[in-house]
């Protein structure tokens, strides 16, 4: 692979338009559609886990997080898992009971991103990435995310109350469709997050301008690592007279007793 989903968003020389960031969501839609349907959660999806290859297809990758999800859906997962900035916020109050809601939020998270050429929630932090989330969608209440009150962490900390900001604020000079979109996945109880089998059939992929191919992708190249060019050792070099740079066979001798 030549290069991940970041470096095209922070490489691009100009910004994605909208006709590819439709490319690269479709891709990741689809994947993200076969993972879940057969059962399996990748709990770390972020831009610079998924590939982007020589032909422009996006790859999602590094799965070293995922896990098959339970049948009777009563298994206990750690809530150490996603990069921060694409943590879904179950998690980040201790979840330890959870579906494949956390990889939708984190489609969301990577959406706002390629709509806003930077991270939607950069948090430093667990709480600060909670500040960030809550600034920006609102605190949520008992009616908004009924299940809040279960999750272990509800009690540890408390926020005051922040009315949501729209989102056409955080995401300026994006589409109605679009930002219908990124509500879908962007809410607090993972059950109402959109699936990404749902969002395959959203309008926004049918609305022009259409999904680019992925030939119309850019593919930014990975720079090769810079090797820095060390001096020869002081005997091996090349200014000193050739008598200096001879072994004196007398002290092979001396070598050999040690």
């Amino acid at each position: 692979m030549l290069s991940d989903l970041s470096e095209v968003i922070r490489n691009s020389e100009r910004p994605l338009n909208p006709a590819q960031v439709k490319g690269y969501m479709m891709m990741l839609l689809k994947g993200v559609t076969f993972l879940h349907h057969n059962n399996i959660m990748h709990r770390d999806l972020k831009p610079a886990n998924l590939l982007i290859s020589s032909s422009g297809h996006l790859k999602i990758a590094d799965f070293g997080l995922a896990r098959l999800l339970s049948e009777q859906r009563e298994r206990l997962y750690s809530h150490q898992v996603a990069t921060r900035w694409y943590r879904a916020p179950e998690l980040l109050y201790g979840a330890r009971k959870y579906d494949e809601g956390v990889d939708l939020w984190a489609v969301g998270c990577i959406f706002g991103e390629l709509l806003n050429s930077s991270p939607l929630f950069p948090g430093e932090n667990d709480i600060e990435q909670l500040c960030c989330v809550l600034r920006v969608l609102g605190t949520p209440t008992q009616e908004t995310w009924p299940e809040m009150v279960e999750l272990p962490d509800y009690n540890k900390i408390t926020f005051k109350d922040n009315p949501p900001i729209p989102l056409e604020e955080i995401v300026p000079d994006t589409s109605p469709q679009a930002l219908d979109l990124l509500c879908k996945f962007l809410v607090y109880p993972s059950k109402q997050r959109c699936s990404a089998k749902q969002a395959l059939l959203h309008p926004y992929l049918f609305t022009p301008p259409l999904p680019s191919h992925h030939s119309e992708l850019p593919i930014p190249h990975r720079r090769p690592p810079r090797h820095r060019l060390q001096a020869p050792p002081p005997d091996l070099s090349v200014d000193l007279p050739l008598k200096n740079s001879l072994v004196n066979p007398d002290l092979l001798h001396l070598w050999t007793c040690f």
